[in-house]
């Protein structure tokens, strides 16, 4: 489950809930850019006993792009074998994706500041969607906040 949250104070945001238990899930949010070649935002990590945030996860126009993974992922809908991954350039974000029986993607996100001052942890959560739609719509909602467009 995804949805673009309605901010009151009128901010983006992109939250995945994962299906079977939805106190689990992953925050896009606090987009911001200083030129036209990165985004900035941060990302919240939650789970019962767990909340983690990295709180600048840079997006650069010449890095792989996490929208277009997801769209593969949405594309595979059928299933694959094995499991897929993506990251960022600084790896403060990594994605890795698995394929269930009955149609479902587990999305395992994992954060871990990269400056070495922040102590060397990490946190990862995962979220289980369905393969087509939901899918489609979380890559849809991440494009959106990626372009700064509310939806």
């Amino acid at each position: 489950m995804t949805a673009p949250d309605d901010c009151t104070d009128d901010a983006a945001r992109v939250t995945v809930r994962c299906q079977d238990n939805v106190s689990v899930g992953v925050t896009f949010r606090d987009r911001f850019s200083f030129d036209a070649d990165s985004v900035h935002y941060a990302v919240e990590l939650r789970a019962p006993g767990l909340t983690a945030r990295v709180g600048e996860v840079v997006a650069w126009i010449w890095d792989s792009d996490l929208t277009a993974f997801l769209d593969a992922l949405a594309t595979d809908y059928r299933g694959w074998d094995g499991e897929r991954s993506w990251h960022t350039h600084d790896r403060d974000l990594t994605v890795a994706a698995a394929f269930r029986s009955g149609g479902y993607v587990g999305l395992t996100w994992t954060v871990r500041p990269w400056t070495p001052a922040a102590g060397g942890w990490s946190a990862s959560v995962t979220t289980w969607l369905e393969a087509g739609q939901q899918m489609t719509s979380l890559a849809a909602d991440v494009r959106a906040f990626f372009a700064g467009a509310h939806r």
